[in-house]
């Protein structure tokens, strides 16, 4: 089925009156971009990020935007023209609500799910890993091949920071190790610990749909819950979840952001048997040497340091 996807521009003042006038006209379903909703989220959630690229500041910049998704058939181009008239009359009666200017393009169902996934390639990483997409055939060539299907969440290698912490996970896993995974995203780093030689890892994140995601990665690649669990949670005020990791792992990894990593850099030694390694990342560079001040505050020697596209990442014992 084919789709008109389309943009009615306004401001915070029209957003609640023309969302009631467009469900007046029987469109629900609406997508509302709120420039103060963008800064709110980014004020009230500083702990999850350490960098906004310039570009979507730049997008966000004035955006009060109402999308919604007509049937691209007569009906709906008939709602269209109807929304048309309604917000032509409206414009002249509330200049406050802004332009009202109406944009559309087609759009096929399968762009929704799929277009993403051309800009997703198998990628050799470091020197015994391929990661390949779910929906790629590629010949591991002697390679650990590492099949993903990333979904809605953090990690399919193609971030510097993934590809750092994929490189370290290479050389340091020989084969047993028990790991941990804080921050897990899709799986990707516990899963391609396990298929590196790795015996068990336990995996968390935040967001509860990772559990989903993780699992249905492991199971692509051959891996059992007898061998990989997942759970949600926050790895730094969750009681219950801190209990259920137990300890003597031989690698802890946290590739989250610099204030996590701060705030974990005391508590991670309990974790790990003696002589075990905490491999951090996630650091954008001009934080790095607070990262490291404090990792070497906490008792830690970072033994190596990695970078890459203005990312860092720490190797401590």
């Amino acid at each position: 089925m084919k789709w008109l996807e389309t943009h009615l521009d306004t401001t915070p003042a029209g957003i609640e009156p023309v969302s009631a006038l467009l469900s007046g006209l029987g469109i629900d379903g609406l997508v509302i971009e709120d420039e103060q909703d963008f800064k709110d989220f980014l004020e009230n959630n500083r702990q999850y990020w350490d960098y906004v690229d310039d570009k979507l500041l730049k997008e966000k910049h004035g955006l009060c935007r109402i999308t919604f998704y007509l049937p691209d058939d007569e009906g709906g181009r008939s709602q269209l023209a109807a929304v048309q008239s309604a917000t032509a009359q409206v414009r002249v009666q509330h200049p406050e609500y802004g332009t009202l200017s109406l944009s559309f393009s087609n759009l096929a169902d399968a762009d929704w799910e799929n277009n993403w996934k051309q800009y997703y390639k198998p990628m050799e990483i470091g020197e015994r890993l391929l990661v390949i997409p779910q929906w790629e055939h590629a010949c591991a060539g002697g390679r650990v091949p590492l099949i993903l299907n990333p979904g809605l969440t953090f990690g399919t290698g193609s971030h510097a920071t993934t590809r750092l912490c994929l490189t370290a996970l290479e050389a340091h896993v020989h084969g047993g190790e028990k790991v941990l995974d804080l921050g897990c995203g899709s799986g990707i780093l516990s899963i391609a610990a396990l298929l590196l030689g790795a015996a068990h890892a336990f995996a968390c994140d935040i967001d509860e749909k990772c559990i989903g995601v993780a699992y249905e990665n492991a199971a692509l690649n051959g891996i059992g819950k007898d061998t990989y669990t997942v759970r949600c949670g926050d790895v730094l005020s969750d009681k219950r979840l801190q209990k259920e990791f137990g300890g003597c792992y031989d690698l802890v990894v946290a590739n989250i952001v610099a204030d996590v990593i701060i705030g974990l850099a005391g508590h991670v030694r309990p974790l790990l048997k003696t002589g075990g390694l905490f491999l951090c990342s996630g650091i954008i560079d001009d934080r790095a040497d607070e990262v490291a001040d404090a990792l070497r505050a906490a008792g830690w020697i970072i033994r190596e340091s990695r970078s890459s596209e203005g990312w860092f990442s720490y190797l401590c014992q």
